[in-house]
């Protein structure tokens, strides 16, 4: 059955194509298509509900020669308890190990042999598989991103080499000062809350992993309801669902609802304000910041005018005050974090060693002006620019817009055009800047540092300022 939503929705008209009304895919009737999106030259996104609770996004792009597909499922690190920390990306791993129909060779060979690409990530509260290819090679792409996703077999021996491979990847992790410091800010402000926890896992949690318990995980949280496919380029929908029923089979007899998109409010407990990973580097690598927004929160898009004026390019405040005018860092820059019921706003530079208490007091200086007066009109709309050339110049490729609806519709059960949100980004005023950047820029303040430091006590005055 299909059925077209009509109506027109909020937001600027574009040459792109007309947004039509929204509609919650999570309420969406069983059996079910609507059309969300039409435009010009056969541009159209379109969304099917099975009654498995699958549900089935495609945005058709004519012109194009090549197709994205992803299959997202809405478990993440932040669902799993302590004593399997990890295990949605150890077990992201162990899929491409092996499957009923086909060895990881096999996988690999036939990906290859398109020159296509086939991959997977593991984030917070989610776990996309996905496969770019052309487009006469949709078929395949499909075929091999449901037969990792349903019919691994997660042997014991590969579970085994998969074990070395994540404690390396660990390693790795920790021979990058950056990434280490992402995860030890993330311990600073969200504390014990799963949030905080490294995607990774601890060497401790993969080395105690059972195979067993994972399997458990696998067969107990993958499963249809929980799923949204999500396909891109030169595609037709139906064909898409054709491919769908093909691949998936019999699993879509199964009655399911759709799982609704996370929300709520984190309870998050009280956190570390400062966390030091001593380590021989050559520079020491400062994060700061305080928590933000959830991603339902209606002002995040004032949210991310001011993260873009803030530390998003050349022309920010902060990388004005910090490299510009001061050389204390090569690289200074902001970034958001928005999850279901919790968000962050933080700041990143690295520098000397001896330079950290003056960059550390510099970004002080910045967060309390901006918090007390706000930003001037000309960096809010250097701000709204700068987001709206990242959208628009971010969607050129398929896997951008796949990745774009799929998580459009597990996050929020939606889909907002690029027009709407190119509307809800030119709504932002500088009054709303600065109302925001009161709230958020006076919240207590953690932060994290790497570098060649034996003790907290040993770090800059300036350093303990701007936590206290």
């Amino acid at each position: 059955m299909t059925t077209s939503v009509n109506g027109t929705a909020a937001g600027a008209s574009g040459t792109r194509g007309r947004p039509l009304t929204r509609r919650l895919g999570h309420l969406q009737k069983p059996g079910s298509t609507v059309s969300l999106e039409r435009g010009d030259g056969g541009l159209a996104v379109r969304r099917s509900v099975l009654p498995s609770g699958l549900r089935v996004i495609t945005e058709r792009i004519p012109g194009v020669r090549s197709a994205s597909v992803g299959l997202w499922v809405q478990v993440g690190s932040r669902d799993e308890r302590v004593e399997v920390a990890g295990a949605a990306h150890y077990l992201e791993h162990l899929l491409f190990k092996g499957t009923a129909n086909r060895t990881a060779a096999q996988i690999a060979e036939e990906i290859d042999a398109v020159g296509g690409e086939l991959n997977a990530f593991t984030a917070k509260e989610h776990t996309c598989y996905y496969a770019h290819v052309l487009d006469e090679d949709l078929p395949l792409a499909m075929d091999l991103v449901c037969d990792v996703v349903f019919d691994a077999l997660c042997e014991p021996r590969d579970f085994e080499t998969e074990r070395g491979v994540v404690l390396e990847e660990i390693a790795m992790r920790d021979d990058d000062p950056e990434d280490l410091l992402h995860d030890a800010f993330l311990d600073a402000l969200l504390g014990e809350h799963a949030l905080g926890r490294p995607v990774l896992g601890t060497e401790q949690s993969i080395g105690d992993m059972d195979r067993d318990a994972l399997f458990g995980f696998y067969k107990k949280r993958y499963t249809l309801p929980r799923m949204v496919l999500a396909v891109a380029g030169n595609i037709d929908h139906a064909h898409v669902m054709r491919l769908v029923r093909k691949q998936i089979g019999d699993r879509l007899d199964r009655v399911g609802t759709p799982v609704a998109p996370r929300s709520g409010r984190a309870r998050i407990p009280g956190s570390r304000k400062l966390v030091l990973h001593s380590d021989d580097t050559e520079q020491a690598h400062l994060m700061l910041g305080v928590r933000g927004l959830d991603r339902h929160d209606e002002r995040r898009f004032a949210l991310n005018v001011l993260n873009a004026a803030l530390g998003g390019g050349m022309s920010s405040r902060l990388f004005q005050e910090v490299r510009e005018r001061r050389g204390l860092a090569y690289q200074v820059y902001s970034s958001v974090g928005l999850y279901a019921d919790a968000g962050t706003l933080s700041i990143y530079a690295g520098c000397q060693p001896d330079r950290l208490g003056d960059v550390a007091g510099v970004v002080r200086d910045v967060l309390s002006t901006v918090a007390r007066e706000g930003l001037g009109d000309a960096e809010v709309a250097r701000g709204k620019g700068q987001l709206r050339g990242g959208l628009v110049l971010g969607l050129e490729d398929t896997s951008s817009r796949m990745s774009r609806i799929g998580k459009g519709e597990l996050n929020y059960g939606d889909y907002l055009s690029v027009e709407q949100t190119l509307a809800r980004i030119d709504e932002v005023t500088a009054a709303d800047v600065a109302t925001l950047a009161r709230d958020l820029l006076r919240r207590p303040v953690a932060a994290a540092v790497v570098g060649p430091y034996a003790h907290a006590d040993d770090l800059p005055s300036q350093v303990h300022e701007v936590i206290s």
